[in-house]
């Protein structure tokens, strides 16, 4: 396949259709492969998802899956029911653009342009016969490493030592092999640090390359039935889980429908806010559905690239169907991806309910006012300044996080913690760190906790976590911590 990138592909923007609340990119194959090689030549690092009805259903529980395909510079339908579900939602997706059938795609891209890339996950015999069976088609192939970390959770994982062997490697292209979520959550945590161009969770797709299983008949694939054709090959695995994935998606989808079904009536809602006096702000239309996105993506693009926090007057919303929602996530990724961050202003009920409906409200950044909006984006420059602040309370210290404690933020975060232990350790036996500022942790953010609370016990402190919030409990919560990170376990 040549897949030469051409400018118009690669600077086009991309329409973004929200299913469940997960944003899928309106691309084909050929447009994938094309901004893959972009990435690559960007030489900035990206991680892009091939999501299908079991990612999207685990997104639905795993709020931090959710956020992970909220941000992800690339989000591919890897599933026929998905392609139905956009032409019933009103902004159908081009093509299925499966991760089994993409990997070996960009195997040979990488085989014409002399990438490298490197394999993670996955036993040690699968990959090796992989790696034999893909260098035996393409001898040109430069695979530069793999790696089969022994199986551990993710915050026990040893992530330094991995990270250093894929950074001593080099590699263009990285291919995870742990499993949804999983391999998600390992990239999210990583990929900035291994500033690897491209990085992709595969999956399955490791046994498939090597013969350790069968892909369906091609007719199967363009029918929509290869689930039940995996469903042959390990029904133990896959009975329940298919069962469940149909129903939580089925439901789902007829939900999204009915609320935000295309061509939709305008509900009547309360008048503009008063006159906007900044440069950076966005008065959202009557009707945010595909037909206002299609003519307003290049506008949305531009406002983007400015590098400021967008202010976004969302009170005179009366509609908005899926593509809407989905360009709400894609202008807030581009907005983050530079430094900035979009804020909605007084948000009319129909934009409330089309974000909770896909779970998504807790994403967005909200104000009922331009007064409490301004402060907001003046309190999101403190946060990023000083993410920890200190304060005394009945002769003990007690440390207050703030904003989001992930990948992004955790090492500005651990320097002023570190310190801050190291300077009152000896000063008193406990200390308490305050969460009820934190939006968001993520995986890494959980590692972080532990390696605090061990730190700590290192010095004779106990360190408790106190006040978190519904969100950083359900985090917490999902990865089996709760006891040690929210308990009195040390």
């Amino acid at each position: 396949m040549n897949a030469a990138i051409t400018k118009s592909t690669a600077q086009a923007p991309r329409s973004c259709i929200a299913i469940l609340g997960v944003p899928f990119d309106s691309v084909t194959m050929r447009e994938a492969v094309d901004l893959v090689e972009e990435m690559v030549q960007s030489r900035q690092p990206h991680y892009l998802a091939t999501a299908n009805v079991d990612f999207t259903v685990q997104a639905l529980e795993d709020e931090e899956l959710r956020r992970i395909l909220f941000d992800a510079h690339l989000v591919l339908c890897d599933g026929t029911p998905l392609l139905w579900a956009s032409r019933l939602l009103g902004n159908r997706l081009p093509e299925r653009v499966a991760g089994s059938d993409l990997v070996p795609i960009l195997i040979d891209l990488a085989a014409q342009k002399d990438y490298r890339i490197y394999f993670l996950g996955g036993r040690p015999d699968i990959i090796e016969r992989a790696i034999e069976n893909v260098t035996s088609q393409h001898p040109n192939l430069n695979v530069v490493g793999w790696d089969s970390p022994a199986f551990a959770p993710l915050h026990e994982m040893d992530h330094a030592a991995i990270r250093a062997r894929i950074q001593a490697a080099r590699p263009d292209m990285l291919f995870v092999s742990f499993g949804c979520p999983k391999q998600e959550k390992w990239i999210a945590m990583n990929y900035r640090a291994l500033d690897v161009p491209v990085c992709v969770g595969v999956g399955a797709t490791i046994d498939f390359l090597a013969g350790e299983m069968s892909r369906a008949p091609s007719w199967m694939r363009r029918c929509g039935l290869e689930w039940s054709f995996r469903l042959l090959q390990e029904p133990r695995r896959l009975f329940r889980r298919y069962v469940k994935d149909f129903w939580v998606f089925g439901r789902g989808l007829l939900r999204q429908w009915l609320l935000l079904r295309p061509g939709g009536l305008a509900m009547a809602v309360r008048p503009p806010l008063a006159q906007w006096d900044e440069a950076s702000m966005l008065a959202l239309p009557d009707r945010l559905d595909a037909a206002f996105v299609t003519g307003a993506a290049a506008l949305w693009e531009s406002l983007a690239d400015v590098g400021a926090t967008l202010l976004a007057d969302a009170s005179r919303v009366g509609f908005i169907d899926s593509t809407g929602v989905g360009a709400l996530i894609r202008l807030r990724k581009r907005l983050r991806a530079n430094g900035a961050e979009l804020i909605l202003v007084g948000s009319s009920p129909p934009l409330l309910q089309g974000l909770d409906l896909m779970k998504l409200t807790a994403l967005f950044l909200a104000a009922p006012d331009l007064t409490q909006a301004r402060a907001k984006a003046a309190q999101l420059g403190l946060e990023r300044k000083t993410p920890v602040q200190s304060r005394s309370q009945d002769l003990k210290t007690h440390l207050d996080w703030c904003g989001d404690v992930t990948a992004a933020t955790v090492e500005d975060v651990w320097s002023r913690t570190s310190f801050l232990i190291d300077a009152h350790s000896h000063k008193q036996e406990e200390m308490a760190i305050d969460l009820e500022k934190v939006r968001f942790v993520d995986s890494t953010g959980l590692g972080f906790m532990v390696r605090v609370r061990r730190m700590a016990r290192q010095h004779g402190l106990l360190v408790r976590f106190v006040n978190p919030s519904e969100t950083v409990q359900r985090v917490v919560r999902m990865a089996k911590l709760e006891d040690f990170l929210l308990g009195g376990a040390v």
